[in-house]
């Protein structure tokens, strides 16, 4: 289960970036998930809920913005939400496209506290 890693991971980026700021605790982190990212948001959940346990991000609010994917047709230029991995374009049933959303992956903000 690589969540767990990236779980690990946002909380290392978490805890630096407190550090970086000063501040006493984090309340909040917000992340924008793709669904073509190859990441399973519900695996990603529950692997925070487990790692976050004594960490910087223990009893901050964790958000997870889940972007659906979007892609162009690069033969024709329709624009339209794909179906799985392997897709064509549902206007000329070509397969040279492009998904230019939903591969995303990151922290979108984090929220700190500075007092205490």
């Amino acid at each position: 289960m690589h969540e767990m890693s990236i779980a690990l991971s946002i909380i290392d980026l978490a805890a630096d970036q407190a550090k970086k700021a000063a501040a006493s605790k984090i309340v909040e982190i917000e992340l924008d998930i793709g669904t073509m990212s190859g990441i399973e948001i519900e695996a990603l959940n529950y692997a925070l809920e487990i790692a976050v346990k004594d960490s910087v991000l223990e009893f901050a609010e964790i958000k997870i913005n889940r972007i659906e994917a979007v892609s162009e047709c690069l033969e024709c230029g329709h624009i339209f939400v794909p179906e799985g991995f392997i897709y064509h374009c549902p206007e000329c049933s070509k397969t040279n496209t492009r998904v230019f959303k939903g591969k995303e992956m990151q922290v979108r903000s984090i929220l700190v506290d500075y007092s205490e």
